[in-house]
């Protein structure tokens, strides 16, 4: 698949998610098969203003080539400058746009998925970022706003016109957040209303999802979000999938532990011990998720603070737990 001049070798991509998919995650997806990958969304405000905090957000994998830079913001003259930023700062492939975010913090500044109540307003966003660029732009969205303006068909086409290179769309409306089912039919009506590549996003739990979403919607990209907590071998298995392989079974469980560590170790090195264990204590939780008697660590993993008790931990439930 191509992005405006980039090339993505891989059919599978990892989510941008805030608080998840920190260079960590996003390396140890990259290296399990997520051939393609994208930062947190990083305010554009942030960025205008020098924050340096905002700065190291972009900061990449030395394995996450070709990757995304996601920006978020509505004023139009600070995103056009924040593009050029991010480009530079990241060294990304792409720059992609966040339309899509439902949280409260985000819309309530008129930014994320808020910006598809006012398409005009978001296509001349996307028209200012593609001419600041440097790099190809995409926009992640979802369905629409609420399920009384599901707009992405149209929003889609103005994109495509102002010289947007790729669309992921998410299959939910802003108002379902992330609950009920992902609709993948306005997902393959978008597809079937551009000629830009198209990323599916929406309720990938399982290899087989990943064969299903891209059947289903004829889209170029099954992009992986809450299906990979705690489960990075998940790109494995769909790539497996979309070989038409068997699908290899999950590692035992001390191999799946000493990779959470591995992720955590990454983490440490990156922020410092303090804010990666705060971190850790639900990163870490992800990985034991329907492990049997697994409650206990749990307990205790919600309260570490330092990096030889997670060790310490870590330790205890290969030696208790199978």
């Amino acid at each position: 698949m191509k992005i405006g001049n980039v090339e993505v070798a891989s059919r599978l991509a990892l989510a941008p998610m805030a608080g998840v998919t920190d260079l960590a995650f996003r390396r140890l997806c990259r290296e399990m098969g997520a051939g393609y990958s994208c930062t947190e969304l990083v305010s554009a405000k942030a960025l205008c203003y020098q924050d340096k905090k905002s700065r190291t957000l972009l900061k990449m994998a030395p394995n996450e080539h070709p990757a995304a830079a996601q920006i978020f913001g509505s004023d139009i003259t600070c995103m056009a400058e924040a593009a050029q930023i991010a480009a530079e700062v990241s060294a990304a492939e792409i720059i992609d746009i966040n339309m899509g975010c439902p949280v409260g913090k985000v819309v309530a500044n008129g930014d994320g998925s808020a910006l598809m109540k006012d398409p005009e307003k978001a296509a001349r966003i996307a028209e200012a970022v593609v001419k600041a660029s440097p790099v190809p732009v995409t926009v992640k969205m979802r369905r629409g706003w609420d399920k009384g303006s599901i707009n992405a068909v149209p929003l889609a086409k103005m994109l495509e016109q102002v010289g947007v290179a790729a669309i992921c769309v998410h299959g939910r409306t802003r108002a379902q957040m992330y609950a009920g089912q992902a609709d993948w039919t306005t997902i393959r009506e978008v597809k079937e209303a551009v000629s830009i590549p198209v990323m599916a996003n929406g309720d990938v739990f399982t290899a087989q999802d990943a064969v299903r979403i891209l059947q289903f919607t004829g889209a170029d990209m099954a992009v992986i979000g809450r299906g990979a907590f705690g489960n990075p071998w998940l790109f494995t298995q769909a790539e497996a999938a979309l070989r038409g392989e068997d699908i290899p079974p999950l590692p035992p469980l001390a191999e799946r532990i000493d990779t959470a560590m591995r992720q955590m170790a990454w983490a440490v090195e990156d922020k410092g011990e303090h804010i990666a264990m705060l971190e850790a204590r639900k990163q870490f939780c992800w990985y034991l998720k329907g492990v049997s008697h697994a409650n206990y660590y749990k307990e205790q993993i919600v309260q570490v603070e330092r990096w030889e008790q997670l060790k310490e931990i870590a330790r205890g439930i290969k030696r208790d737990l199978q």
